[in-house]
């Protein structure tokens, strides 16, 4: 019936132009406008032609005398503008041209003529311009909304300036008013409710309106649904909101707000969607919010509220998401009952001061897909119980005190949804679960697409259980005590693109293998992975930098083996990864030259390749690599210049230093003052000195000379030019020595 209700007005719209498009009287002046006006394209075109009569057009219905009624055109594909021949349609009363590409200013006058009008949906397209000036050419009883307006839809557009209180001063039978998702400023206009008391939804969301909620929405007796989220207001929400108690939802989410949610809030007992995350408000939940039954989605995260739960939240029995994460929320979560949460979908609590252990009662919440409880102080372990969970596939209790690593996986590894599990900065030094815990398992953990135990200082090497994760995407054992080499074998986990092995202990050289990464060398191959939609936003560091993701392919593709105690060369295979975003091998023993064929890898963003032993010059191929954001070869066995004329110039000093040898900028060492230095060590004072190395290449300075002879030799007969010969021989000799310096640098490196 509810539903019936509520869209009885489109059914009623339907009917309507059933019985008007049969009509074959169209009225000639409606017929003109309607040619005149700006649609130059759709993507499904229009049998508009002065041959046919208007009433017979697609989208156009007539009233019985003729009269264009209803234009009912959404995502057509329609481009232009609007044409100001609209106005001309006096008796249109349904108007709809949203999802379309139509585009500049409203008509001037716009709605001078347009006193029939009922219905108005221009929502998604690219019109715009200050709605003020809509009216400022208007006469004070022309300049506002017809008597007539029902639904009005302006969202999703471009349009700015402030909405005048007097925008809609006669709209007294309005009940939809949208104008989200644009750029209006200003505060939201007053007197809305006094002027159309029976409005049932106001979206001022996604704008740029300031100010405080304007007083009178209690004046609303119909109003179910006020939304004003992604704004700059500031201030106390109005105590007069609590008399609008046929509200069902308030969403008035990342704006300035502040103070405490009221008691007065329990006479809005048909309240479904309570959303006022990313505000400021403060203080404790109302101790009887278990009043409101009806609650199906909390959306209280990111703002300053204190205290114990109240026992009474867990009587909205009708609760599917309830968000309080990142705020100061305290008291033992086991004395919580949440076992009359049937409908529970998402619990996401993370990010306060909860103690006490996981629930017993909260895996009788069948509904469960997601649970969220990092960075609180929680204690014991994961029981077997989890297995209730049969739709669980997002855990994360990372950063509290868990214990029994082992145990845990044993148990989750059963959860066949599980597609994300998170539990990091726990088990704090136990050892890393075995392959013994897979034995009598069926199939383990076979939906598993990410996985971190980081910051667990877990002991142990690398367990072979992990090549089973067929699924898995990301792998994060960063920052534990793991030792002995990197398994072969990860690289035939088909899916696997982003892996983190970082401040481990691990040994051996980088595996080939690894270099052939499905997923990190073919964008057919990461296409044909699965892309699931997180149920809750991820909070992930990479490389250093923290960010959040909505969908787990977002996360940057990754190999970071940085800070451990990694040998031999870097593999020339790594060529290959052509998918990479970030190479982070810093901090190892890694030793030979720097491949040419890292510049295959002209996707990486960030290149990391400090504290080793790396030798050789850097590769003037790098400058190929045009996204590089983060660059490091510090504190190696480098030397040379530094390729001129490339990206690499662009990052500073300190992503060289250590590499005496290096020269050139960034740095302040020239590479002429690590010639002239190295010709001063090896006491190089003349050309006999030169020569008289049996290492050095005699073939080069007997050719210049021959060259220069030839040249100069018949030049030689008279004084003048001896004169000049001699002066000009004696500036050679000392660019030769420089010259022949660079050379001996070089050769002597290689020799050591």
């Amino acid at each position: 019936m509810k539903y019936l209700m509520a869209h009885r007005d489109l059914l009623f719209t339907l009917f309507l132009f059933c019985i008007f498009a049969a009509n074959h009287a169209c009225n000639q002046i409606d017929q003109n406008s309607l040619l005149s006006f700006a649609f130059n394209e759709s993507s499904l075109p229009l049998n508009w032609s002065s041959s046919i009569d208007c009433c017979h057009w697609e989208g156009i219905a007539c009233d019985p005398a003729g009269h264009v009624t209803h234009i009912w055109l959404p995502s057509k594909g329609l481009k232009g503008s609007i044409s100001p021949s609209l106005g001309n349609l006096t008796h249109l009363s349904h108007l709809n041209l949203s999802h379309n590409s139509l585009s500049g200013p409203l008509p001037t006058r716009f709605f001078s003529s347009l006193n029939q009008l009922m219905i108005l949906d221009l929502s998604y397209n690219y019109l715009g311009g200050d709605i003020s000036l809509q009216f400022a050419s208007n006469s004070s009883s022309n300049g506002t909304w017809p008597t007539s307006i029902q639904i009005l839809d302006m969202s999703s557009n471009n349009f700015n300036g402030m909405i005048q209180p007097s925008f809609l001063a006669r709209a007294w039978n309005l009940i939809k008013l949208n104008v989200s998702k644009n750029s209006f400023t200003g505060p939201i206009p007053s007197s809305l409710c006094i002027n159309s008391p029976f409005v049932r939804l106001l979206d001022f969301s996604l704008n740029h309106h300031g100010g405080q909620i304007p007083t009178g929405l209690g004046e609303c007796s119909e109003l179910k649904v006020f939304r004003a989220g992604f704004n700059s207001l500031s201030g106390l929400l109005p105590h007069d909101m609590y008399s609008a108690t046929r509200l069902e939802e308030i969403s008035l989410p990342f704006n300035n707000l502040s103070g405490p949610i009221s008691n007065d809030i329990m006479n809005l007992t048909k309240l479904t969607n309570l959303e006022l995350h990313v505000n400021g408000f403060s203080s404790k939940l109302p101790a009887s919010i278990g009043k409101l039954s009806k609650l199906k989605h909390i959306l209280l995260h990111k703002n300053f509220l204190t205290g114990s739960l109240p026992p009474s939240l867990m009587n909205c029995t009708n609760l599917i998401e309830l968000s309080l994460r990142y705020n100061f929320f305290q008291g033992d979560i086991s004395s919580l009952n949440f076992s009359n949460l049937g409908f529970l979908t998402i619990l996401d609590m993370g990010n306060n001061d909860f103690t006490g252990t996981l629930p017993l009662s909260l895996y009788s919440c069948k509904s469960l897909r997601a649970i969220r409880l990092p960075q609180n102080r929680l204690e014991g372990q994961i029981l077997p119980e989890v297995l209730q969970l049969k739709l669980l596939s997002h855990l994360s209790l990372a950063n509290n005190s868990l214990t029994n690593v082992t145990g845990a996986i044993k148990n989750l590894m059963g959860c066949k949804n599980l597609s994300l599990l998170i539990l990091a900065v726990n088990f704090k030094h136990e050892a890393m679960p075995t392959d013994d815990i897979i034995v009598g398992s069926d199939r383990i953990f076979e939906n598993l697409r990410f996985f971190s135990l980081a910051h667990c200082q877990l002991t142990g090497q690398l367990p072979l259980w992990i090549i089973e994760l067929k699924k898995l995407q990301v792998l994060d054992l960063s920052h534990n005590l793991i030792t002995g080499s990197i398994p072969n074998s990860l690289s035939t986990l088909p899916g696997l693109f982003l892996l983190d092995l970082s401040n481990n202990l691990i040994s051996g050289e980088f595996p080939k293998e690894l270099c052939g990464l499905p997923s990190l060398i073919s964008e057919q191959n990461r296409t044909l992975a699965d892309h699931p939609t997180l149920d809750l936003p991820l909070f992930f560091y990479v490389s250093g930098v923290y960010s959040q993701y909505n969908v787990l392919t977002n996360l940057p593709p990754a190999i970071s083996v940085g800070n451990n105690s990694l040998s031999g060369n870097i593999p020339v295979e790594i060529g290959r990864l052509q998918l990479l975003h970030i190479l982070s091998l810093g901090h190892n023993n890694f030793s030979g030259e720097i491949p040419d064929q890292i510049s295959n890898l002209t996707n990486l963003e960030r290149l990391d390749l400090s504290a080793n032993h790396l030798s050789g010059e850097i590769p003037a191929s790098l400058a190929s690599l045009h996204f590089l954001s983060q660059f490091s070869v510090a504190s190696n066995n480098l030397h040379g210049p530094i390729p001129l004329g490339t990206q690499l110039l662009s990052f500073g000093a300190s992503a060289y230093e250590g590499n005496p040898g290096l020269c050139g900028p960034p740095l302040p060492n020239g590479c002429a003052d690590i010639v002239s230095s190295n010709v001063d060590k090896d006491h190089v004072q003349d050309d006999e000195d030169w020569l008289g190395m049996p290492w050095f290449p005699v073939s080069v300075v007997l050719g210049f000379i021959t060259g220069f002879w030839g040249v100069l030799g018949p030049l030689l007969f008279s004084y003048n030019w001896r004169v000049a010969y001699f002066q000009f021989l004696d500036n050679v000799k000392k660019r030769l020595y420089v010259t022949l310096g660079m050379c001996l640098t070089g050769l002597h490196r290689r020799r050591l």
